[in-house]
């Protein structure tokens, strides 16, 4: 949907309709943040698969993985959308190109807090899960060649 949105964005925004332009880039920004929060969610997964492999039973797992996958960002987009819906909009205005219209977030400090800040939160819990799932593969691997040179002497 993510790349449907982008791809049709820009003719949308050529009908010049201030609804039809706030729709389309809440619906790019939600789905934005769906992929993040996704790929987050994968390295969560990641994480309980190779270095909690036991005892790791979560009630509902896949239930409680879409409710964070596809509500954290509906969160965000309904606060941004309660605060102001005119921070979405179309986001430049040159009259000699009609296509290079985009509809997006026109506010820099909104766009820096809800995309950009989101992205690199994603990004530190993903390389914080990344570097604790290599800890373990190492420490189980220093352990196996301690009992196989144990078992060789």
């Amino acid at each position: 949907m993510l790349n449907m949105v982008f791809l049709t964005n820009s003719w949308l925004s050529s009908f010049n309709q201030p609804g039809l332009c706030i729709t389309t880039a809440v619906l790019l920004h939600y789905f934005l943040l769906a992929a993040f929060t996704w790929m987050c969610l994968e390295s969560v997964h990641f994480y309980l698969a190779l270095v909690k492999v036991f005892n790791v039973y979560v009630p509902k797992y896949i239930l409680k993985c879409c409710i964070a996958g596809w509500g954290i960002p509906a969160i965000v987009i309904t606060i941004v959308l309660i605060i102001n819906k005119d921070f979405y909009g179309n986001g430049s205005h040159f009259e000699s190109n009609p296509f290079s219209n985009f509809c997006w977030i026109e506010e820099n400090v909104v766009f820096y807090i809800s995309v950009v800040a989101y992205v690199v939160l994603v990004f530190l819990t993903n390389t914080a899960m990344f570097v604790t799932v290599l800890l373990q593969i190492h420490s189980v691997k220093s352990r196996t060649q301690k009992r196989s040179g144990f078992w060789k002497q």
